[in-house]
This record gives C-alpha cells, sequence and structure tokens, in this order.
C-alpha cells in the first residue's frame, strides 16, 4: 500500500525537489527566485496553453517517453532488478530522442543527436555500477542493496563515476549540453507545446527522483548516510552548476567515458581481486 502511493506520489516528489533547487540554486546567485511550488503553478499554466501537434508520432513518443520513466520509478521503489530498471530508463531516453528526430525542425534533430551521444556517455558507466553492486552485494536486486551494509567504501571509485552521471541526467553545467538552451533552444523537446510539453516537464520530476534513488543505493541500509549523500550532493551539483559552463557536446563525451569507464573498471577489477 506504501509502495503504491509512493509511486502515484513520485511526480509530485520530483516536482518538489525541483522547485526547492530552484530556491536553492537563487540564494547561490543573490536573487529572491521563485516560491518552492512555482514548478506545480507552471503546470498549471501549460494546462491552458494551446497545444500544436506537430505529427501524432511526436506527441505519442513525448508521452511514452514520460509513461516509461513513471514505470522506471515505480520499478526503484518496489525494489526490482537494477539492470530491468537501467535498459527500461534506456528506453524511456529513446522515446524523446526518436521524438526529436519525427520533426523537421533543425534545432529537435541537434538536440536528438546530443541526446544519443550523452546516453553513449553515461550508459556504460551505469551498466557498470550495476555490476558493481552485484560483485558487492551478491544480487540485482534493489531491495536487496537497500537492505544490505553499505558498500560506499568498497565502491568508491563507481560511486565518482556514478557523480559524473547526475549532471548529465538533470541538465546540468558543465553537461548540459543536449540542451544547451543558448544554443539549440531546449533540444529535442523545442517542437513541444501545451499539454504535451507538460508530460516532457514532469518527466523531468521523475528522473530527479530515478537519479537520486540510485544515489542513495549507495547508502545501503543507512537512513542517516543517504540523507547526508542526497543533500551533500544535491547542494554540490547545484554549486558546480551555477559555477561552470558548458563544455561542448564531444568533450562531455570523452570526459565521462575517459574518467568514468577509467574508475569503473578500476572499481571492478579491485573487487574481482579483494
Amino acid at each position: 500500500m506504501i509502495e503504491m502511493i509512493l509511486i502515484l506520489l513520485a511526480p509530485v516528489f520530483g516536482g518538489l525537489i525541483y522547485g526547492v533547487e530552484r530556491v536553492v540554486r537563487a540564494r547561490m546567485q543573490n536573487r529572491q527566485g521563485p516560491p518552492i511550488l512555482q514548478p506545480f503553478y507552471d503546470t498549471y499554466k501549460l494546462m491552458d496553453k494551446q497545444a500544436f501537434l506537430v505529427n501524432p508520432y511526436h506527441a505519442l513518443l513525448g508521452i511514452m517517453h514520460f509513461v516509461t520513466l513513471w514505470v522506471v520509478v515505480a520499478f526503484v521503489i518496489m525494489g526490482e532488478n537494477l539492470l530491468y530498471v537501467i535498459f527500461l530508463h534506456l528506453l524511456s531516453s529513446i522515446f524523446i530522442v526518436l521524438a526529436g528526430f519525427s520533426v523537421k525542425s533543425i534545432f529537435s534533430h541537434i538536440g536528438s543527436n546530443r541526446e544519443l551521444l550523452t546516453i553513449v556517455a553515461y550508459e556504460p558507466i551505469l551498466i557498470l555500477v550495476a555490476v558493481g553492486f552485484y560483485m558487492s552485494v551478491g544480487s540485482f536486486e534493489i531491495d536487496v542493496i537497500r537492505e544490505h551494509p553499505s558498500e560506499i567504501l568498497s565502491l568508491a571509485f563507481l560511486f565518482l563515476a556514478f557523480l559524473l552521471i547526475i549532471p548529465i541526467k538533470l541538465k546540468k553545467s558543465p553537461f548540459d549540453a543536449s540542451e544547451a538552451h543558448q544554443e539549440i533552444v531546449g533540444g529535442a523537446e523545442i517542437e513541444f507545446s501545451g499539454i504535451f510539453y507538460e508530460f516532457l516537464y514532469m518527466a523531468k520530476w521523475l528522473e530527479y527522483v530515478f537519479i537520486y534513488s540510485l544515489l542513495i543505493l549507495f547508502a545501503g541500509d543507512s537512513l542517516l548516510l543517504a540523507t547526508l549523500l542526497f543533500v551533500g550532493v544535491f547542494l554540490v551539483v547545484n554549486l558546480i552548476d551555477n559555477s561552470t559552463a558548458r563544455v561542448r557536446v564531444e568533450h562531455l563525451v570523452k570526459i565521462v567515458l575517459g574518467v568514468g569507464l577509467t574508475l569503473s573498471l578500476v572499481n571492478l577489477v579491485w573487487l574481482a581481486y579483494v
């Protein structure tokens, strides 16, 4: 029963995290900023906006991106197999990429191309993180990982590699090349409007829930450590976002694959021989 309530409220939790983030970023920039509930006010306004349907496939793929992400979060909450969760999350990302390619907008195509490159960069690391949990805990099941004592010390390099993924998934500097508002006006989502854009807007909230849910798996059964990881990484990610410039997408791939894969493989080799 509690799991079902958490699943139904997952977009709400994500919206609250996003709202708090906007307030924190505003304070870091020495300005007032919006209220915490601003994301929900935005969705209410989007419901009144006229929706322009480019083509039915474009709209359907956007909705499928949101629905699949919600299912991903549901599987995480229910403690399902981590590998299945990662591959289903990849499917949700492919939906938004296909949506971008389904229209004629050059900006949308650029956004989809960059989204594909970011997938190439972070997906191998996500899989290696799952392998690391299996080697350390003995299971891919999220429930088992949650109930096991924290293995963050033995997974230290994988943890650092995972930190590289967070700004990519949350579209934060220096790894926000897939959106790059100054260049491509929002990336693959540029042609969405009204209620259809609202689905993508709420999908971003679910990304917050997904990525931070994976983060606290490193805390194992320690609620205190999970809280410290969430708060600490949340603040650091936004501090870096406010103080760094975006790197080019090819540099993003080189940095994430070069550094992230190296750290991940070294950690797996170390686990294999400990």
